[in-house]
């Protein structure tokens, strides 16, 4: 559906419905305030915050004093704790940082030092008997390590959907499709035209959190003040038969291009390997290759050999918004009413609330955030879709209660009828047998569809039908008052 010629005017326009700019609409509508997300693609969760190592990490190894290490930091206690509230599903496995060389074995002590200094001293050093102690199908040579054990997985998928869901249920409306293609300033009504695919949208105050294309619309507001490079990270995805050979996040010494290539379960019960990290200039270009494959299997042989022997289920690539500036990017510019939120990169998964927070502290000592609202609904409750959880296939109060639940479809992942059905009459349903996917693990195991995908594809083609718009609200039974400042 097209925006009518003279939309309504909303007092925040956020760009970009990835975790960050969903966290930050949903706090935004914690308070009296007519919230619109845009999202150029055709659903939530479809740039960074889609593929990346899914770790909820805890800031130990930023550097200290950056506004980064800060939102990591505070993200970590505040995810966690919504987590609580929404279901979203969460594994405390720890994490390992192996040494292979001395010199990495050297740079052990500073890390830990560096992880103090970021406030989190539960980092031990251990030798190479109790590193193989800890993942006894580690490959050979390794030489020491460095705990970190509140280091988790997570699922970043219904992280995305929770923070969106949320701030839809709040009064915010999600304008999908629609890719902002330019930026007319109106000086008159002291508002911003945002030209759309799908229409114009208009706002009093615009909150750039695009992601790989957040320097291009800083840009039209003026600014050259950093670039993003598009850093692409290929993974492998093992069987769900692999996850016996390691129940923890081994993660090599890092370097200033990132966190190197890691062997993590994930919380959908299989095993990841990963990821590469190679600078493109194509921002949308998240094909695998084979040169990412032959390096990544040359780091298995090295980490884990017995991974190799293992079927791998998928693979699939992510792009990380890697800049010249070196940190988070969050800036107010009263003048133009607009505020920069840029340089995210995948660590917004763990920061995303505590940037959502930072950015409404920021609007607050400009005075145009008001006062909270106290009539805000309850967090949703997520579906489940982490194997260390109860599903429903396996809920025998669940599937006496309906039956749906316990008719399995894909059986690979165990998804039954009843959550396929639940998706499409979910706040923010799917559009597309990708965005299924992410809402219900169907065709995600490791037939990838060849068993289960005409009957799923049936469900979705009958439940899409009804789908006609690319704005999403929620009817409010109380009314939202407008900032004027």
């Amino acid at each position: 559906m097209t925006a009518p010629a003279d939309p309504h005017i909303y007092d925040f326009a956020v760009i970009g419905a990835g975790i960050v700019g969903s966290a930050i609409a949903r706090d935004l509508a914690g308070h009296h305030h007519s919230v619109a997300l845009i999202e150029a693609r055709e659903d939530v969760c479809e740039g960074t915050s889609k593929a990346n190592t899914a770790i909820l990490h805890t800031g130990f190894d930023a550097k200290p004093g950056t506004l980064e290490s800060r939102m990591v930091s505070r993200g970590y206690t505040l995810l966690s704790e919504y987590a609580q509230h929404t279901g979203i599903p969460i594994e405390h496995t720890g994490a390992l940082l192996v040494a292979w060389t001395e010199e990495e074995r050297e740079a052990l002590p500073g890390l830990k030092d560096k992880a103090a200094a970021n406030g989190y001293h539960a980092c031990e050093l251990v030798d190479a008997d109790e590193v193989y102690r800890q993942v006894p199908h580690l490959g050979e040579g390794a030489l020491a390590g460095l705990t970190v054990p509140d280091e988790s997985i997570i699922c970043t998928w219904t992280t995305n959907l929770a923070l969106a869901t949320d701030a839809v249920n709040r009064g915010v409306v999600l304008h999908t499709s629609s890719p902002v293609k330019n930026v007319v300033q109106q000086p008159e009504t002291q508002t911003t035209r945002l030209e759309t695919g799908q229409g114009p949208i208009i706002a009093r105050w615009v909150v750039n959190a695009a992601g790989l294309g957040c320097d291009y619309l800083d840009q039209q507001f003026g600014y050259d003040r950093f670039h993003v490079t598009p850093r692409r990270g290929e993974l492998f995805v093992f069987d769900k038969l692999a996850r016996r050979l390691v129940d923890k996040i081994v993660l090599p010494v890092p370097t200033s291009r990132g966190k190197g290539v890691l062997v993590s379960p994930t919380i959908y019960g299989n095993v990841m390997l990963g990821p590469t990290a190679e600078d493109l200039t194509d921002r949308t270009d998240t094909g695998t290759s084979e040169g990412g494959f032959e390096f990544l299997l040359g780091k298995g042989q090295r980490l884990m050999p017995e991974l190799l022997d293992e079927e791998v289920t998928a693979t699939y690539a992510g792009l990380r918004a890697a800049t010249d500036h070196g940190d988070y990017l969050i800036e107010l510019d009263t003048d133009q009413r607009y505020l920069l939120v840029g340089g995210i990169r995948s660590t917004g998964l763990t920061s995303g609330i505590a940037v959502a927070e930072y950015v409404c502290e920021l609007l607050d000592d400009a005075g145009v955030l008001g006062t909270p609202r106290d009539d805000l609904p309850d967090p949703p409750a997520m579906p489940n879709i982490g194997e260390a959880f109860t599903r429903p296939y396996q809920d025998a109060a669940k599937i006496a209660g309906d039956p749906a639940y316990g008719k399995v479809v894909c059986f690979c992942e165990r998804v039954t009828a009843g959550e396929i059905r639940d998706a499409y009459s979910s706040t923010i349903p799917p559009v597309t047998l990708e965005g299924l996917r992410k809402r219900t693990r169907a065709m995600n195991g490791r037939c990838q569809g060849f068993f289960c995908g005409a009957e799923v594809s049936d469900m979705a083609e009958k439940s899409c039908g009804a789908r006609t718009s690319n704005v999403i609200r929620v009817p409010q039974t109380t009314t939202l008052k407008g900032a004027h400042s």
